[in-house]
């Protein structure tokens, strides 16, 4: 399997030409490590993943876990939970699964918001669309970007930052199936397994949620425990990395 490549742009914030190239360990390391410096270790990195009715499990499930298990590889504490726009309370997800324990919306306390997908094929049933029509989340997720957090999002996912306004104007991928309607809403779309512009990063599929939390691992922590992570989790990244930025 190849290691996954990494796309930069030269131009500014937003803008829509990429220069691709391949990026060595050694330079995400060093990039890593020079940004590293204005992070305080003994500050939780606080992680937030957003949970709905009918969210996909295996959207919400790898980040989760990935981001979770990254505090055995790095000195700085890792603070992961599941938070709902509707409060603390339990929900089901499309499987079926029940996921209680969840804690209310808190997005002024998070450095990392993750939105997974689900649902969205199904209009008349829990997941996506029947958020983006009872709309409390997407006002909630209109109401977070601030300095200082990025909000992420995964698969469908992507789609309920587009019904936020988020996505407008801004490079972003989600699940193939909803490409043309991302990019009918405004969204820069590009072809890439993860697409990051600063404060908003954004992956593509079901399965991308893998490589999303890895990327987010890589650009927050540093290269060694992401590459840690794929090694206890017999998993390499895959795809592209479109980002405008160098992992800070």
């Amino acid at each position: 399997m190849n290691r996954r490549q990494l796309l930069r742009t030269t131009t500014a914030l937003g803008a829509t030409a990429a220069v691709a190239g391949a990026v060595g360990t050694a330079s995400a390391a060093t990039a890593s490590s020079v940004s590293g410096a204005a992070t305080d270790p003994s500050r939780p990195l606080r992680v937030h993943i957003v949970m709905f009715d009918g969210v996909e499990e295996l959207d919400f499930a790898a980040p989760y876990e990935v981001l979770s298990a990254a505090g055995f590889f790095t000195p700085r504490p890792v603070d992961v939970r599941y938070v709902s726009a509707g409060g603390a309370r339990s929900v089901t997800g499309a499987y079926g699964t029940v996921v209680r324990g969840i804690r209310p919306w808190a997005p002024e306390q998070a450095d990392l918001l993750v939105v997974p997908g689900g649902g969205y094929a199904r209009r008349d049933s829990p997941g996506v669309w029947a958020e983006i029509d009872r709309g409390t989340l997407p006002r909630a997720l209109a109401a977070t970007p601030r300095p200082g957090l990025t909000v992420a999002a995964l698969c469908t996912g992507v789609m309920l930052l587009s019904a936020a306004g988020l996505t407008r104007g801004r490079p972003c991928t989600t699940h193939h199936k909803a490409k043309p309607d991302l990019q009918a809403q405004g969204g820069l779309l590009k072809g890439a397994r993860v697409v990051d512009d600063g404060d908003l990063v954004t992956a593509g599929g079901i399965t991308s949620g893998l490589e999303l939390a890895l990327w987010l691992v890589r650009r927050e922590l540093g290269a060694d425990p992401a590459t840690s992570l794929e090694e206890m989790l017999e998993y390499e990244a895959r795809g592209t990395v479109w980002s405008t930025r160098p992992p800070r």
